[in-house]
């Protein structure tokens, strides 16, 4: 009987143990339109969630559309666009290795993770905002109760997502992602797909943002997203906080 209960105490303790698990989903795509410039995914807005949310003992996968080795944008490699984070990364071969063989996007089931995370750069704008796989796990994410979040460009992603009804999933919820005027500063406006700014607000979204490059996050539900590059970090603090509740 002794032997029953300690094993029985044994089975929650571990049960209790396990590590949430969050889906991080990188763009594929690597040119900026038909400029003949690279882009990608921007380094830092992976890299500070990924190591706010590690370090809290957060399971993290990585995930791709093509999968393997997705593209970063060679301007969040630059000298004046290092973080901690970003020097950490570059020193850490583990994540590394993990950064060189994401998961091709279609492998992945929601059901095997507690939250889904899109970090930024403008690759998305052009891969992730339409692609239905994507699409579909994001609506599989909201419907089941778990929270989605993205940075940045990454809002992208919200472009063609529908909520049980039909309707845009953003439509009467607070959002926030890359504002028109941060665009224009970067000389980019004409060279996107679309404004991130304004599609949110197209689908319903009630934008907000703070100032230029300043860190600004909202939360609304399940919904959590973050402006620009310095809101990453708010983001995953909103998103950790989300998952411990």
């Amino acid at each position: 009987m002794f032997q029953s209960c300690g094993s029985e105490k044994t089975s929650q303790s571990n049960t209790e143990a396990q590590p949430k698990k969050v889906l991080f989903v990188l763009t594929s795509h690597d040119q900026m339109g038909n400029t003949g410039e690279k882009t990608g995914f921007w380094i830092e807005e992976f890299a500070t969630p990924y190591y706010f949310l590690k370090d809290q003992g957060v399971e993290i996968t990585l995930a791709s559309p093509k999968g393997g080795q997705p593209p970063f944008d060679p301007r969040s490699d630059a000298d004046n666009a290092q973080t901690p984070s970003t020097k950490r990364f570059k020193a850490d071969q583990e994540a590394q290795k993990q950064m060189a063989n994401t998961l091709k996007l279609s492998a992945v089931k929601a059901d095997d993770y507690d939250a889904i995370f899109y970090p930024g750069g403008h690759g998305p704008l052009w891969d992730l905002s339409t692609d239905k796989t994507s699409i579909a796990l994001i609506e599989s994410f909201y419907n089941a109760g778990k929270p989605v979040s993205a940075v940045c460009h990454a809002p992208a992603v919200f472009k063609e997502t529908k909520a049980k009804d039909g309707s845009p999933l953003v439509k009467g919820k607070k959002v926030t992602g890359f504002s028109d005027e941060e665009e224009a500063a970067i000389n980019l406006t004409e060279v996107v797909p679309f404004l991130v700014e304004d599609m949110l607000k197209e689908n319903g979204g009630i934008y907000s943002r703070g100032d230029n490059w300043a860190a600004y996050a909202v939360e609304d539900g399940l919904l959590i997203t973050g402006q620009n590059p310095a809101s990453s970090e708010l983001v995953a603090k909103k998103l950790l906080a989300k998952l411990t509740k």
